[in-house]
């Protein structure tokens, strides 16, 4: 039996293994089971006793905790179009730009809770949701089964945000080579969204009759499209008669493997973070920055002018392996001035070092930044690293 720590890791506990109501120590480890624990039609696992986590959920950043790009989206530098991340691992879908402005949320949230992403109606009358794209390795053991989709969710006010609905998508095109805006026509209101090609709705999206208060609302489908490589999570307001102001607001989002929901399971905020930085990461930014937010040099990369070579030695190693090579952004902030993309800038002057490109990238890192100046001094900048699906 493989270990973690000193405990058996996931090893499930079935009804078989109780035998006149008795269950002896050889069976748990520092754990205790209550008679809710107890069910015939499902397994108990070690985790649920140990208090490992068992990483039932195939999505990442469910409860919002995580906002390497920003906590607020809007329509400047159109961060809010459709069709774009926001929070970690989540994207806008919407009929058509600037449709909701996006936040995360810290006070509007289930007791007990710190975050959800709020949903704000700044054009009316059009269709909105948000999305994740499960990368094909993150669903072995969900395609060919039954899953269950589960959120918390309320509404600002029932009035015009009547009708949240709620999808597990199978792509059955290549792997990981998702076309994210996968709706083809938003359709009228009460009417499903067409799907582009190669993507299908494995369950049927009806009204989950979302009221002003938080409540747990879940889906099951059998994940059986044929060729299924990807899953896409999809929740949405199918109402096209908006108020300016309305507000959607959704967190603890969970898909798992079986035909019933389970609580939220909730990772170190740690845990959450290296999760997402497989798929996006910021260098040399504190974590409550962003891109293009920062002037000055603080915690900025310092590239190594080699010689009178337009080279500069970086060197710069991922945190966290990309899932392939990323895209690489580069970020100088000339003195005094907020960051501007696309160029590194002088240690000694702030001037912007000529044309530049970043050298030999690949999932674990670069190799080095040049650009067309001679500098004998360092160059400073800031670099983003984007690997989404």
């Amino acid at each position: 039996m493989p270990f973690i720590g000193n405990k058996p890791s996931a090893v499930p506990l079935t009804s078989a293994d109780i035998a006149d109501s008795i269950i002896t120590s050889a069976k748990i480890v520092d754990g205790t089971i209550v008679n809710a624990d107890i069910n015939a039609s499902s397994a108990i696992t070690l985790n649920k006793l140990s208090g490992n986590p068992s990483f039932r959920n195939a999505l990442i950043n469910g409860d919002f905790s995580v906002a390497q790009r920003a906590t607020s989206f809007t329509s400047t530098s159109s961060a809010n179009n459709d069709d774009t991340y926001t929070l970690d691992r989540w994207y806008i879908l919407s009929d058509g730009n600037d449709i909701i402005d996006v936040t995360q949320e810290t006070s509007v949230v289930p007791t007990n809770q710190l975050n959800a992403i709020a949903l704000d109606v700044e054009t009316i009358n059009k269709k909105f949701g948000i999305a994740q794209i499960i990368e094909q390795k993150n669903c072995v053991g969900l395609i060919g089964n039954t899953v269950t989709l589960s959120f918390k969710a309320k509404v600002s006010s029932v009035t015009k945000l009547d009708n949240v609905k709620c999808a597990i998508v199978a792509w059955s095109g290549t792997a990981d080579t998702v076309t994210s805006d996968i709706i083809s026509a938003w359709g009228v209101e009460g009417t499903n969204p067409t799907l582009i090609a190669n993507a299908t709705y494995e369950n049927t999206p009806a009204n989950l009759s979302v009221t002003t208060s938080y409540a747990t609302y879940s889906v099951s489908a059998a994940v059986d499209t044929a060729s299924t490589k990807n899953i896409i999570v999809f929740i949405w307001s199918d109402v096209t008669d908006t108020t300016l102001g309305d507000f959607l607001y959704v967190t603890d989002v969970q898909l798992e493997k079986g035909s019933a929901a389970t609580d939220f399971e909730f990772l170190p905020i740690d845990v959450s973070l290296e999760r997402c930085l497989r798929y996006y990461e910021k260098a040399g930014w504190a974590q409550a920055s962003y891109p293009a937010s920062t002037a000055g040099y603080t915690g900025a990369i310092t590239a190594v002018p080699l010689g009178v070579s337009t080279n500069r030695f970086t060197g710069l190693r991922w945190i966290v392996i990309k899932r392939a090579t990323p895209t690489v952004t580069l970020y100088g902030s000339i003195t005094s001035a907020t960051e501007t993309s696309g160029i590194v800038v002088d240690w000694n002057t702030g001037n912007t070092l000529g044309a530049t490109t970043v050298e030999r990238i690949a999932d674990c890192g670069f190799g080095y930044v040049s650009s067309t100046s001679t500098s004998t001094y360092a160059a400073m900048y800031r670099a983003v690293a984007d690997a989404e699906l």
